[in-house]
């Protein structure tokens, strides 16, 4: 208890993650055939709430708050919504969460939303056309002060600002030596920018996008200028695995899926680590690996119910 007598609120600390998060080899033929080593890097045992680069992207963030209620975006089926409704819960933290999609208000909230609502999330749903706009500086203050959160501490869609990138350079000292190429599916492209940054100068990264559209390389340079003002490591995004799109699953990608569960007993998530997964046994059939070479996968995620359903970001 503190010196005036309140009980101190409890701080990311409190929360025992689990790092360095495990790193695991895994016998699959696909890739042994060719000569290549998988290594699985377990960032989903981080924390059972704040899973894999949910911790690192927040954590710096929530430090910086100090217990300001906090506010972000996010889709119908975010998982960096879920997370930061978690943190909320964990910390005691206000959170309020501004939702893509004005027309969703009028439906029974969904298996994530709903979640998101158990810990204390206060949703507000706005138009795609506001949503899109959010980053001009003027639409934002009318969203914030219309939601009563002109004070809250914003962090950005998907979580990806300099200090989440900052905090998932951990992400590659904890790879230094262990492979020769690190592979991290990619939506806002913030946990790409700071493994790349991390890793030791003899080693790559691959980022996995999620997204079509083929804005990611942009954003993960902007992001890597931000966070340490310059580029840094070696790394590119492979575009050809996003499968038409976020939250598109396919029954190719859902088959894949299943299979790798069932070689390895591993719940894959579909939304980013399936596709992650799959690209790299696609490039490693094509020959982009040469023999001898180690790859660890980052494990970002878990699967969520419903969430494989999704079309929503």
């Amino acid at each position: 208890m503190s010196d005036n007598g309140r009980v101190p609120r409890p701080t990311t600390a409190d929360l025992r993650p689990h790092l360095p998060s495990p790193l695991i080899a895994v016998d699959d033929d696909r890739f042994a055939g060719r000569g290549v080593r998988l290594l699985l890097k377990r960032d989903d045992l981080i924390h059972p709430d704040l899973i894999g680069n949910k911790w690192r992207k927040l954590a710096p963030n929530l430090a910086v708050a100090r217990g300001r209620a906090l506010v972000t975006f996010g889709g119908a089926y975010s998982n960096h919504l879920r997370a930061t409704a978690a943190a909320g819960r964990l910390l005691d933290v206000p959170t309020l969460g501004i939702v893509r999609g004005q027309e969703l208000a009028d439906h029974p909230l969904n298996p994530s939303l709903a979640r998101c609502a158990a810990d204390g999330m206060r949703l507000r749903f706005i138009d795609r056309s506001a949503y899109r706009k959010k980053s001009d500086p003027e639409v934002l203050a009318a969203l914030l002060d219309a939601a009563g959160a002109a004070d809250a501490y914003l962090v950005p869609e998907g979580g990806s600002n300099s200090l989440a990138v900052q905090g998932c350079a951990d992400l590659g000292r904890e790879l230094r030596g262990r492979a020769d190429v690190v592979a991290v599916a990619c939506g806002t492209g913030g946990t790409l920018a700071g493994l790349a940054a991390g890793l030791a100068p003899d080693q790559r990264a691959i980022g996995v996008s999620v997204l079509k559209g083929g804005f990611l390389e942009a954003d993960v340079r902007a992001l890597q200028e931000a966070a340490f003002g310059r580029p840094r490591g070696t790394w590119r995004v492979e575009d050809r695995f996003h499968f038409g799109g976020y939250a598109r699953v396919p029954a190719e990608l859902s088959s894949f899926a299943d299979d790798f569960e069932r070689r390895h007993g591993l719940p894959v998530e579909r939304l980013y680590v399936a596709k992650m997964l799959y690209a790299l046994a696609t490039l490693t059939e094509e020959g982009a690996f040469a023999p001898g070479t180690t790859l660890a996968a980052v494990v970002t995620g878990a699967p969520f119910q419903d969430a494989q359903s999704s079309t929503s970001r």
